[in-house]
């Protein structure tokens, strides 16, 4: 899994303008809660397809950006959760041992 670190609004905004185009993934991690660690793991063991961009935010180093985020695409905020963001707007949100790498690619298309 080739993540990009999301650690900024404007490289959100930026994140969001890219979905015009493509379907972007975020990936909230917490580094300290190990269902993230599990999540992030079975995130990394599949290859995504080439057109889906994820994004990775360690939300304990960046909480602001996370409540922010949570607030921008009205979804409740859970650790560790994924969104996908699609033409500007989150079409799927899961959380903890929910997350699943097929169902997102599903969602993204």
């Amino acid at each position: 899994m080739n993540w990009k670190l999301l650690s900024s609004q404007e490289e959100l905004e930026q994140l969001v303008h890219l979905s015009q185009t493509s379907p972007q993934v975020i990936f909230k991690h917490s580094t300290r809660c190990s269902i993230s660690s599990v999540a992030k793991s079975r995130l990394e063991k599949n290859l995504p397809p080439a057109d889906i961009q994820f994004y990775y935010l360690d939300l304990l180093s960046h909480r602001s950006l996370s409540n922010y985020i949570a607030d921008r695409f009205d979804v409740t905020h859970q650790s560790p959760q994924v969104l996908v963001i699609k033409d500007g707007t989150c079409v799927y949100d899961e959380s903890h041992l929910a997350i699943d790498a097929f169902e997102i690619v599903e969602k993204a298309q």
